[in-house]
């Protein structure tokens, strides 16, 4: 099962191997690390993207890292009403020809164009990666020569929805 795990950390030299060690250790993996820094240059947030057997690794997971040097919060926040995105940049090949074809494609997914050639272009697109997969998808039989992703940033809403379905306006 797939686990979403934030991590507040000191932005210091070392903090992610170590971290990384840690889930290496124990024989997680992890689909995606995300790592920036916060509102304070000093503190960084790393977002991982988990994959775990059972909800007791999960809550394992959580533990070890409490007791990490410079770990200053754990979540999971995956059962969190949360705002999760992803970039990716996907290079597909184009003609003059189909130009036109792939921009109608990308259009519904709020995708642009950041670069192109007569050979091919280059899409940006942000977004749960959900939506990601659903473009790479499309662009598929036009030949995608290069794909890069940054894996899933993510935090909890500042207003949680109800589990009863409540869509509640967030600020976020």
């Amino acid at each position: 099962m797939k686990r979403i795990i934030t991590v507040t950390v000191n932005n210091r030299s070392g903090v992610l191997n170590r971290i990384t060690g840690l889930f290496t250790k124990r024989h997680f993996n992890i689909e995606s690390i995300t790592v920036g820094a916060t509102e304070d240059p000093a503190i960084s947030r790393m977002t991982f993207i988990l994959r775990v057997q059972e909800e007791k690794d999960a809550e394992q997971v959580t533990k070890q890292l409490n007791k990490q040097i410079d770990v200053l919060k754990v979540e999971d926040i995956t059962e969190s009403s949360l705002v999760a995105r992803e970039l990716a940049l996907i290079k597909v090949a184009s003609k003059p020809s189909t130009f036109m074809e792939l921009r109608s494609l990308i259009d519904p997914f709020r995708a642009s164009i950041v670069d192109s050639s007569r050979e091919s272009m280059v899409v940006q697109v942000t977004g749960e990666s959900g939506k990601i997969e659903a473009l790479i998808d499309l662009l598929r039989p036009y030949g995608i020569i290069e794909i890069a992703r940054t894996g899933t940033t993510a935090f909890k809403r500042s207003t949680q929805r109800s589990s009863a379905g409540d869509q509640s306006l967030s600020l976020v």
